[in-house]
């Protein structure tokens, strides 16, 4: 028969990495994390971890069983807040990952709100422009561009009809003019980030007589996107990411777009989740609530470009 406590004892070991680190987070001895995980593997007949002298790490079973341990442990709690707080309010922690330039700018102050509406929630957010691994990593759900490639993941749609947009600040124009087609950027200063390792240099775009891919070069590249949203800005040369991030420097002016809205690569933002089972009350209500506020942002930014002269 497997236990739960051993269950939550198992998700902790592999997201610590060792059995003293666990038993610390989890105030117990290290000998009981080790006897925790050793009667979940007789129970379930697999080795979950492979261990050595060294080292510690989780097996093929283990990777597979990680998952659907931590929707059982997730059950546990979400089912004890049920019954301490009642089903209307949302408790417990919140654990997030977000992309650099959405995350600091925009989902920062909507958390805000969103918790100040849940004060029972406990906030854990990470920003990085480096794929978050939900199945390793603690976390209930992550921000993302760009379309899924793999299947068994949960997208909760935030901006499905989000695209990116070439842009340029008005001293960069000035100074270098602007290009008039895809293959004229090969002349132009190129601001490129790093997206899971790779650097985006490969811009493709949507145009009436089918996709067009150009790779540009530059003189600056960061893992940062929101450092190379502001070098765009104090006209170092040409950026080409999410109009989500830069709705409020067309809105102020301080970029330019350069091509038809339409002329972007479609960069849809997601709420994603590994499995169903971890759509729970409160990543619905997120998902709600972010979609509303994404909806609202790009609503407004292209009500102001209809209303300018």
């Amino acid at each position: 028969m497997i236990r739960l406590d051993d269950v939550q004892i198992f998700v902790r070991t592999a997201e610590a990495g060792s059995f003293s680190e666990a038993a610390r987070h989890l105030n117990i001895a290290p000998g009981q994390a080790s006897a925790s995980v050793g009667r979940l593997e007789k129970a379930l007949d697999t080795r979950l971890f492979t261990r050595s002298t060294r080292s510690m790490h989780l097996s093929e079973a283990g990777e597979r069983y990680l998952p659907h341990a931590r929707g059982m442990v997730d059950a546990q709690e979400q089912g004890r807040q049920a019954l301490a707080d009642g089903q209307s309010a949302l408790t417990g922690p919140l654990r997030l990952s977000a992309p650099s330039d959405f995350g600091r700018n925009l989902l920062l102050p909507w958390l805000d709100d969103f918790q100040h509406l849940h004060p029972g929630l406990s906030l854990h957010l990470k920003m990085s422009d480096r794929a978050a691994d939900l199945i390793r990593q603690p976390l209930d759900a992550v921000v993302r561009y760009g379309t899924l490639p793999d299947s068994s993941l949960l997208a909760l749609p935030l901006a499905p009809d989000n695209r990116r947009a070439l842009c340029a600040a008005p001293a960069y124009l000035k100074r270098f003019g602007a290009p008039a087609k895809p293959d004229d950027l090969r002349r132009h200063n190129c601001l490129r980030y790093v997206w899971s390792e790779q650097v985006h240099e490969r811009w493709r775009f949507t145009l009436p007589s089918g996709d067009r891919t150009v790779t540009v070069t530059g003189n600056r590249v960061s893992d940062d996107a929101d450092a190379v949203r502001r070098w765009a800005i104090s006209g170092e040369g040409l950026v080409y990411k999410s109009r989500l991030d830069l709705i409020d420097d067309l809105s102020a002016g301080r970029l330019v777009e350069l091509f038809p809205a339409t002329y972007g690569e479609p960069a849809p933002l997601h709420l994603i989740c590994a499995h169903r089972s971890q759509l729970t009350p409160v990543i619905s209500q997120l998902q709600g609530f972010l979609r509303e506020r994404c909806t609202a942002l790009m609503s407004h930014q292209y009500s102001g470009l209809q209303e300018s002269p």
